[in-house]
């Protein structure tokens, strides 16, 4: 089961939709999956599939709804690339995370939620799934190849749930040195847990993306699954 609702932003701004799918007979623990900067693309809602397979309640709020609603592309072209990232350079991240957090509360009151609510996110969706642990009450995260979490490395004090983050030790994105700053400031944050993928480029768990590396994919996909099975499940 799949469709869209609308969420009301909680500065009174307006609305966004999100992309809901649920699990057969429409109950259990809800997951926001967070998109990266193509929108509420295919991929996203892949993932929210996959997720509902799994027995969860996904939801993938659209994010760039402040600058255009609907934002439905690919990295298949020039042209896409182009649009993404003057998306991106146009996000407002803390209304970003606002809107997750706004996300969060409606699908914890959801008809057939068990109220434990985790979050996933990719890319840029992986940086707000940081500070989406940072600063929202989220049971427990996840980040894919999150870009800039080594500038915002102070909020990890206020991570009081789990989180756990996959980084592409190629990443195009996410040089060395910023990998060495995230492990330094992070290593030692008891709810945190990482896990380094040799030889992968930034993407490479996107479903049908140029970058997709199905060997890692499959290793980072399984560990996601185990983590929300324990602590969103369990």
């Amino acid at each position: 089961m799949a469709d869209y609702i609308d969420i009301k932003a909680a500065d009174g701004s307006g609305s966004f939709k999100a992309y809901v799918a649920k699990p057969e007979g429409g109950k259990g623990p809800a997951v926001v999956a967070i998109q990266e900067i193509f929108g509420v693309n295919g991929g996203m809602r892949q993932i929210c599939d996959d997720l509902a397979k799994e027995g969860y309640i996904a939801i993938c709020p659209d994010l760039f709804w402040r600058q255009e609603p609907g934002v439905d592309i690919t990295d298949k072209s020039q042209e896409e690339w182009d649009k993404a990232f003057k998306l991106m350079q146009g996000f407002d991240l803390g209304k970003g995370v606002e809107d997750i957090k706004t996300t969060i509360d409606v699908v914890r009151g959801m008809d057939g939620s068990t109220g434990k609510v985790g979050a996933v996110g990719y890319c840029l969706g992986g940086l707000l799934a940081y500070l989406t642990a940072a600063r929202t009450d989220a049971d427990a995260c996840v980040s894919y190849y999150g870009v800039n979490i080594h500038t915002f490395l102070k909020e990890a004090a206020n991570i009081k749930k789990p989180l756990l983050m996959h980084i592409a030790e190629e990443d195009g994105f996410v040089d060395k040195d910023a990998q060495a700053k995230i492990h330094k400031g992070l290593d030692g944050v008891g709810q945190v847990s990482i896990h380094d993928y040799a030889g992968v480029d930034h993407a490479f768990a996107r479903p049908d993306g140029v970058n997709w590396d199905g060997e890692a994919a499959t290793l980072a996909n399984t560990r996601t699954s185990a983590f929300f099975e324990n602590h969103l499940k369990g």
